[in-house]
């Protein structure tokens, strides 16, 4: 693998603004859903090296069982510092990569996510969260005076990052709404609204504030090679033909015939 490190002064991300917020009660409510989902999606997820772009200060790869972890943004306290759309690691070198927020705060995403899949090894993984536009939280964004993080990012749709990532050639193999609690900012508010959250996912699924989604990467042509214990299968009976002679009549002088009668045998 090749790893280097570098800074880019240019990039789009603003890991403090958001990293604050997040200790807010409104944020720490929110990270608490993201720290339980990220946990539980990438605890099966087996390789040597795994990456987590933005938000250093959370480590959302703590369940992962990669022994290697990277932590790459801008600013400390990331291992690496290295602009998210020129990743300083090797085609085909990384089993998992996570995107806590990333895709919204920076003027272009596509690069980001293309970067996502070069790195990416056959059949790796990447995991991502993103705020849902279509939902309370959509709303005060878009209706909203706050000019500060999160409120001033790009909300990208379920449907569209869906399609964005099938473009590319990943493949969606999992996902998640969560937080359908209104975005209170007093944590009081934020208590006597919880029951939101189970008539939500019942009756308003797709409009939760926070949505996850894990995809694959396929590459078209490959095939997967499963251990030969899995391919052997039991060798059906065979069936040989042997020669039989047919009894003479007592007594009869005719000849035997030319050919003889033929039976299947086990």
């Amino acid at each position: 693998m090749c790893l280097m490190a570098f800074t880019n002064d240019t990039g789009d991300l603003s890991p403090h603004q958001l990293a604050d917020w997040l200790l807010t009660p409104l944020g720490a409510y929110l990270l608490k859903q993201e720290t339980a989902y990220f946990e539980t999606a990438i605890a099966d997820i087996f390789g040597f090296h795994a990456l987590q772009i933005g938000l250093p200060a959370h480590d959302f790869l703590s369940g992962s069982r990669i022994t290697a972890k990277h932590m790459l943004d801008l600013e400390e306290p990331a291992h690496l510092f290295a602009d998210p759309a020129y990743l300083p690691f090797a085609e085909n070198s990384l089993d998992l990569v996570i995107l806590p927020h990333v895709l919204e705060f920076t003027d272009n995403p596509h690069p980001i996510l293309r970067e996502a899949y070069r790195v990416l090894r056959p059949e790796g993984q990447v995991v991502l969260s993103g705020f849902n536009p279509v939902s309370l939280w959509g709303v005060k964004r878009y209706f909203g005076r706050e000019q500060t993080q999160p409120w001033n990012g790009d909300f990208v749709g379920l449907y569209r990052m869906k399609d964005w990532l099938s473009l590319l050639g990943f493949e969606v193999i999992g996902g998640k709404l969560d937080c359908y609690v209104p975005p209170c900012a007093s944590e009081k508010w934020l208590a006597r609204c919880r029951f939101f959250e189970a008539a939500g996912d019942r009756w308003w699924p797709i409009a939760g504030g926070v949505y996850f989604l894990q995809a694959v990467k396929r590459m078209a042509g490959l095939r997967l090679i499963t251990p030969a214990w899995q391919q052997r299968s039991k060798r059906k009976k065979a069936f040989a033909t042997v020669a039989r002679k047919e009894p003479r009549a007592h007594g009869s002088s005719a000849p035997e015939p030319a050919e003889n009668h033929r039976a299947m045998v086990p």
